[in-house]
């Protein structure tokens, strides 16, 4: 049986829905500017000839984490990056229809009456001032970047069909099945596709209030986390837990049927109607309030993180089964913020039924620019693909990068310290300062577009150095001591480690340790609960080994990242290990640092022993010295 749901206010049926001048179809579209923005994580992304070009999030710019305002600098940036300015595109697209979203939000106060009042009454302001008049908005906007130039055609795609494009368009695949899973777009909260050369097809949705990514984070908001941001952590704290909640989740949450489709029992939540994400009814039922925010995490919390984890890859096994039953497809594209649960995707690619699987890197919002572009130039415009088994991501390193000149000016701006080594002295000596215990904060080439660090803008060290994790942890990322790390290693050994023989360039499959890697527990370290886990070394790579022997990895690939591969290779050659530690180059609560600036003014501000620019190699004890001032840790919101 298809699950239910309707195929409901697509883009082309509403093409209609705002004005779009001068738009002439029977040419192709050779410049096309996609746009995220007013939710979250907003960004812009360039497409020429269908080439992505340029794809960045505003947040790295503006310092702001997970900023949704209108993407000046990010479009600024792509322009740059192509020599364009905004009278050169051949359009601009939006990543969905505010006016159906604002119809959702109507409906949905309307059915809830007078119980959602107060959301309502803070929700409205907003809209009427921004959002509903978003085309007004984006027009003023473009205007003051086009500097007295014509605007170009501006049009608007839908939310889940832009997450269906930017998991398949750049894809390396002909045909497959499309799973896009969040917290809702204007409806649809989640939907599957088929695509097929250029056509995409919309199969079935799952309509908001009922949605597997609101769920989860309702579940994070309980748990003490930040929705939108703190869902990472929740996956990381799972298996410290054991899911003796699964059932009453399954009893009295959620409805799941055997083709995954499923229901929320709206009597335990708040986010229709208040301003929280739970009510005292989902209290009572898991025994107590929320979680404050920082306070001391409790087996409570571990184990509601491990129940809803559970429940959540149960949701996505059975839908992905469902679809492979559907479509007969091989492969397997997915997008959406569920997307970005390493640990569920991991379960798809080990048990479910597709051969294939590859996720779009930036799953979330940000990745909505690049779908809503690639829309038009192979829908709207009728563009084909071209398929050569790879995708089109370019290994996502999508941002900006610097010249010498540039990097030169920023560092001496600080009074920095640094010496200039050519490539053949610099990775040698990289993977001596490696091996010797020190933490690198490693800044190469182009940024990385989408939430993970990919050897662009990283922190690296030692995976078999047994203190790394709590170093990192405490005195790097200033960040809670259970979040695990993630191991980068050669493409091309991949195997050698961990359970695992697919590519994963975007660091986003959990797999598990290879078992002769592993280290046994004792019967007394086996009784442990909870956080008493932590500090246990489980594998010969203990820094990147999770509680559970799993790891979160990410293949290197010579051809996407030569000088990252290059350095893992110089690290293999010495120590006979070809992995590395890499976390995102930034503290907690403060984006990845995009600029040498950026990367300086962190590497200052942690314990990082050495920094690495380029061909620029620092030395934190040659640096000048500033005075202690942890003031600066007031500058980024917690996340």
């Amino acid at each position: 049986m298809a699950p239910s749901g309707t195929i409901q206010r697509y883009w082309l049926e509403h093409i209609g829905q705002y004005e779009i001048l001068g738009v002439e179809t029977e040419t192709v579209n050779k410049n096309i500017l996609g746009i995220s923005a007013y939710y979250h994580d907003a960004a812009a992304a360039l497409l020429r000839d269908g080439d992505l070009v340029a794809a960045a999030q505003e947040e790295r710019f503006t310092r702001k984490k997970h900023d949704p305002s209108f993407p000046r600098r990010a479009i600024e940036y792509c322009l740059d990056e192509a020599g364009l300015g905004i009278s050169d595109l051949d359009s601009v697209v939006f990543y969905d229809k505010p006016l159906v979203k604002f119809e959702r939000l109507l409906e949905t106060y309307l059915s809830y009456a007078p119980k959602g009042f107060r959301s309502f009454v803070a929700a409205m302001p907003i809209w009427l001032k921004e959002k509903l008049y978003l085309k007004s908005t984006l027009k003023r906007e473009l205007k003051s970047l086009a500097e007295g130039g014509a605007l170009p055609p501006l049009l608007f795609a839908e939310h889940h069909q832009s997450h269906a494009a930017s998991a398949f368009y750049f894809s390396p695949f002909e045909q497959a099945a499309v799973l896009c899973l969040d917290g809702v777009g204007e409806w649809a909260t989640t939907s599957a596709w088929l695509g097929d050369g250029r056509e995409l097809t919309p199969l079935w949705e799952i309509d908001f209030p009922h949605s597997l990514g609101l769920l989860y984070s309702a579940f994070t908001y309980f748990t003490g986390f930040r929705v939108n941001s703190g869902e990472y952590k929740l996956m990381g704290l799972a298996p410290y837990g054991t899911p003796r909640y699964s059932d009453l989740i399954l009893d009295k949450i959620l409805s799941l049927k055997e083709d995954g489709t499923f229901r929320l029992d709206m009597q335990y939540f708040n986010y229709c109607t208040g301003l929280t994400m739970t009510n005292k009814r989902f209290a009572d039922l898991f025994g107590g309030p929320p979680r404050t925010p920082e306070e001391k995490l409790t087996q409570r919390e571990m184990d509601i993180a491990a129940s809803i984890q559970v429940v959540t890859e149960e949701v996505v096994l059975r839908l992905a089964r469902t679809l492979h039953k559907e479509t007969g497809q091989s492969n397997l594209c997915l997008a959406g913020g569920v997307a970005l649960n390493c640990v569920a995707n991991g379960r798809i690619l080990r048990e479910g039924p597709f051969d294939e699987l590859w996720i779009q890197p930036a799953a979330g919002d940000a990745g909505g620019a690049i779908g809503a572009a690639s829309l038009v130039w192979h829908d709207y415009e009728g563009a084909d693909r071209t398929v050569n088994g790879a995708d089109s991501m370019k290994g996502s390193y999508l941002g900006p990068r610097f010249d010498r000149d540039q990097i030169i000016k920023d560092l001496d701006g600080y009074g920095a310290v640094y010496q200039e080594l050519d490539d053949d002295d610099l990775i040698p000596r990289l993977a001596e300062i490696l091996e010797q215990g020190n933490v690198v904060g490693w800044f190469q080439g182009r940024m990385e577009f989408g939430p993970r660090a990919l050897g662009g803008r990283s922190i690296i060290g030692d995976p078999r150095n047994s203190t790394m994790q709590s170093v990192m942890n405490l005195k790097i990322k200033y960040r809670e001591s259970f979040r695990p790390f993630a191991p980068s290693v050669l493409a091309e050994k991949v195997s050698d480690y961990f359970v695992q023989d697919s590519p994963s360039p975007y660091m986003l499959i959990v797999a598990p340790i290879k078992d002769e890697l592993r280290i046994p527990l004792t019967e007394e370290q086996n009784r442990l609960f909870g956080i008493e886990k932590l500090n246990l070394k489980r594998s010969e790579l203990p820094a990147i080994t999770h509680v559970d022997y799993s790891a979160r990895v990410q293949t290197v690939h010579k051809e996407t990242n030569p000088r990252y591969h290059a350095l893992l290779q110089a690290f293999d050659d010495r120590t006979n290990c070809g992995v590395l530690v890499n976390t995102s180059f930034n503290v907690r609560g403060e984006p990845i640092v995009c600029t040498p600036s950026d990367a300086y003014r962190c590497f200052m501000r942690t314990e990082m022993d050495y920094l690495v620019v380029e061909n620029f190699l620092l030395a934190k004890e040659q640096q000048p010295k500033v005075e202690k001032d942890d003031s600066w840790q007031e500058e980024f919101e917690l996340d």
